[in-house]
């Protein structure tokens, strides 16, 4: 039996301001256990950024993580998969786009979850028990 999207993904989705320093941004992943941030311009999802984004984009590149923003290095391209898809189909959303999380929506498309591949890894081990 195919697996769906829902059952696997993180229903906690964390929104942050684009002008949110990193420091500040990895203090929050940190606090709250997360790998990832969607990142809101006002009322709208302007991007996603991961704490791998903020080693490779920012640190190892020596940007100041108090004063560089949220904005000046999210991923602005944020790609949606519907919580009724398999799990299958996100893994092929995944590869096809080559990301590791998808934003999951709803059938209004509203935001209810990230799906990432560490979620993915553990429905497919658990399955596999």
């Amino acid at each position: 039996m195919a697996r769906l999207v829902a059952d696997a993904m993180t229903r906690r989705v964390v929104y942050l301001p684009e002008d949110t320093a990193l420091d500040e941004a990895a203090q929050a992943m940190r606090d709250q256990g997360i790998g990832d941030v969607v990142v809101t311009h006002g009322p709208t999802m302007a991007g996603i950024v991961t704490d791998r984004d903020i080693v490779v984009r920012a640190i190892a590149e020596g940007r100041p993580p108090a004063t560089t923003t949220l904005g000046d290095i999210a991923t602005r391209e944020l790609i949606m998969i519907e919580q009724t898809a398999t799990v299958e189909e996100a893994v092929q959303a995944m590869r096809s786009r080559a990301v590791r999380r998808l934003l999951v929506c709803d059938a209004d498309r509203q935001a209810v979850g990230l799906l990432s591949l560490s979620d993915i890894a553990l429905v497919t081990t658990s399955a596999a028990a």
